[in-house]
């Protein structure tokens, strides 16, 4: 259970300020909806209807100030937007929110993978293309030769608990490949931190043949 806090006035008057100075504690639900603790009572708010039970929204209609302070702490971090969910990054170790159905090891932003990222390979040097994520961890997801992907020497300096991701050697793409092909290549798995980001959506919607093209 969160405690109550308080956030700086910032200048503000009226509702904002009183959303800001006054303590309460701001508790997600899994349904998207949140409750706000406060010392003159317990209301439900939900930012997506602009609605709170407090008699200041049920009966003013006012933006009230737990809906205030709801906003204030989504846009800030402090709490996770409606359907998402608080989850450990597994290379990390930091906070992040996740949809609220995400099952298997986490990452946050700064180590997510997605297909068509350009990434590169920390143990050779390569630049790889991801193709897919797998959701499942290191030590429990077996190569096409039968190891886990955590029993290979190469990836013994990362964690067994990371997720994989599929991912094909940049040499190797068709240069004609488009975002909907790279599921259907012959693809290496790899441990998440064994991938550093070089560039997002590298092979996107048009084709790597057009980026070429292009450049």
């Amino acid at each position: 259970m969160r405690r109550k806090t308080t956030l700086p006035p910032d200048g503000l008057t009226g509702r904002a300020r009183r959303a800001r100075v006054e303590p309460m504690a701001v508790r997600p639900l899994r349904d998207g909806r949140y409750v706000v603790e406060t010392d003159g009572g317990t209301y439900v708010v939900d930012v997506e209807a602009r609605t709170c039970t407090c008699p200041d929204n049920a009966i003013r209609h006012a933006r009230c100030k737990h809906l205030r302070r709801v906003a204030i702490e989504i846009t800030t971090g402090l709490v996770p937007p409606p359907g998402r969910r608080r989850a450990t990054c597994a290379v990390c170790g930091d906070e992040t929110f996740v949809p609220m159905d995400a099952r298997g090891p986490q990452l946050c932003h700064e180590h997510e993978h997605h297909a068509g990222d350009l990434v590169h390979d920390r143990e050779t040097g390569s630049l790889l293309v991801v193709t897919r994520a797998l959701h499942t961890r290191a030590d429990e997801t077996p190569t096409d030769v039968g190891r886990l992907v955590s029993e290979f020497e190469t990836n013994a300096e990362y964690g067994d608990h990371e997720p994989v991701f599929e991912a094909v050697y940049l040499g190797s793409l068709p240069v004609d490949i488009g975002l909907s092909e790279l599921g259907g290549l012959q693809a290496y798995r790899f441990p998440a931190s064994r991938l550093s980001r070089v560039e997002r959506g590298f092979v996107g919607t048009r084709s790597l043949g057009e980026r070429l093209a292009r450049a």
